[in-house]
């Protein structure tokens, strides 16, 4: 992890053009090759940033460059599509590199592991006739996707599972289904977010990335509760 915190403006070019005008940030270059450049505010979100795989190049400034005070410019292209981070960097106020060394992964409270534990073992019972399950916990590259399974006509089916679930959980599963599609026997991949509490922004991106979603009963799911039992 090398965290710099530096007086600097940044430009992305791609299907949309971005400009954040000089300012202090903080970026975030990621083992994993991605690129972050975080404010003093915005809770966890970035301002702008670039997924890996993607290529961090450094050079000097030009001569316009050096006459505005810039000191230095990187240049962070991704490697499998167009568009391009440029940061120029006025002034670099601290830095620091640090090796963090392999993550042992986010542990899910009890409810949202239980919830997942149990979808595994009712897949057919709450997807349908047809529906089976490969894994739990199916690894891709940047962690591992809750579960893998296939629909009646063997298409495969990526699902994430949360307790209370909002857009940063739909987010979290089409960078799985973004990279998982990249493999040929995946290439047909489609996603199901699934969840205790789903919010509303959750369900609209949700349907704007073609993930489905599906509302888990958990109290029926653990055979506490018995919906046609119900008066409502």
């Amino acid at each position: 992890m090398r965290l710099v915190i530096a007086d600097c403006s940044v430009d992305y070019t791609g299907r949309l053009d971005a400009h954040l005008p000089r300012a202090r940030r903080l970026l975030m270059l990621k083992a994993d090759g991605s690129v972050l450049v975080h404010s003093d505010g915005g809770s966890y979100k970035p301002l702008n940033w670039m997924t890996a795989p993607c290529v961090l190049t450094e050079r000097e400034p030009d001569e316009d460059e050096s006459e505005l005070g810039v000191v230095a410019v990187w240049t962070v292209q991704p490697k499998k599509m167009d568009g391009a981070l440029l940061i120029r960097i006025y002034e670099k106020i601290a830095e620091v590199v640090e090796e963090l060394g392999e993550d042992p992964g986010l542990r899910k409270d009890g409810v949202e592991a239980h919830l997942q534990e149990l979808l595994a073992e009712q897949v057919s019972t709450i997807l349908g006739p047809g529906w089976r399950l490969q894994r739990r916990e199916h690894p891709t590259p940047i962690g591992p996707v809750d579960l893998m399974v296939y629909d009646p006509q063997g298409h495969p089916v990526a699902i994430e599972v949360k307790r209370r679930g909002g857009i940063d959980g739909v987010e979290q599963l089409t960078r799985y289904l973004d990279l998982l599609g990249r493999e040929e026997r995946y290439k047909e991949i489609r996603g199901i977010f699934a969840g205790q509490e789903l919010t509303n922004q959750a369900k609209v991106l949700a349907a704007d990335r073609g993930i489905e979603c599906l509302s888990l009963d958990y109290a029926a799911m653990r055979g506490m509760d018995n919906s046609q039992d119900r008066l409502f």
